[in-house]
């Protein structure tokens, strides 16, 4: 009787095991209950929200022959163990001294003797063995063109004419800034550090006060004749050693009381 239970019981725990063959769960189906759910409620919003994609930084293998190797090698991703230079871009220097078996000869083209053959700086540039180089066998031009200094302009050079056609009224001064606010002159570069030279290309016909630092001798005769104040502006002083320049100053005060001496001798005229 207890087989004939065990045979009519064991038809039921088959169809439950096959009832559901994927499930891992070994137990009976029928204790199963469903269970408050512990966890508190989530609420989900809908916003929209901006999906940021990363930068990757991919490979683009230069041109070859096979299409395949370089479309396998432009997704491969930058990594410290694949970097470096491009194939064909880099190549081995040449070692010259190693012997005939490196291919360069026996002198590694350098010849036999000499002084370029030798280890060193060698010769340095435009040396000719001696003779006169070409850079001096050349002639030179004169001036700012062959690289003087003597060439260049030391003033900014401004005419009678132009001067008459700017139209200053009669007791005007006539400078280096008055000259810049009328038009007449705009220097720039290194003009701008360039004093002021009137030149005498022109006449004046109004009475003017001059401050410029050079004046050419027909600018000065024609100014003077017209009745124009001359004010000449002193330069920059050259740089002196200290010991130069009190031997100057000396040497000047020595000069003056020989002067006063032969002025104070001299008779008053009739």
């Amino acid at each position: 009787m207890a087989s004939l239970l065990s045979l009519s019981a064991a038809p039921t725990r088959t169809a439950a095991a096959l009832h559901h063959p994927s499930s891992p769960f070994k137990g009976n189906v029928s204790n199963l209950k469903a269970n408050a759910c512990t966890f508190p409620s989530l609420k989900f919003h809908n916003h929209k929200c901006k999906i940021v994609t990363p930068l990757v930084v991919r490979n683009q293998a230069s041109s070859s022959p096979s299409i395949s190797s370089a479309a396998t090698m432009s997704n491969v991703r930058f990594r410290l163990d694949n970097l470096g230079p491009q194939r064909g871009s880099r190549k081995k220097a040449k070692r010259k001294g190693r012997g005939i078996a490196a291919g360069q000869g026996a002198s590694c083209g350098f010849g036999m003797r000499g002084q370029k053959s030798r280890s060193g700086p060698g010769v340095r540039r435009g040396f000719e063995g001696g003779q006169m180089p070409l850079y001096r066998r050349i002639p030179k031009l004169r001036g700012i063109a062959g690289g003087m200094h003597a060439g260049k302009p030391k003033f900014v050079p401004v005419n009678l004419k132009d001067i008459e056609a700017a139209g200053f009224q009669e007791g005007e001064e006539v400078s280096l800034e008055s000259l810049k606010k009328k038009g007449l002159i705009n220097p720039s570069g290194r003009e701008r550090s360039l004093p002021l030279k009137i030149l005498g290309n022109g006449e004046l016909s109004v009475k003017l006060n001059f401050k410029a630092r050079a004046f050419s001798t027909s600018a000065k005769e024609k100014l003077e004749s017209a009745g124009c104040s001359l004010t000449v502006l002193p330069g920059r002083k050259k740089w002196v050693k200290p010991s130069v320049a009190k031997n100057l100053a000396r040497a000047e005060e020595y000069f003056a009381k020989k002067r006063a001496a032969a002025d104070s001798s001299d008779p008053p005229p009739a």
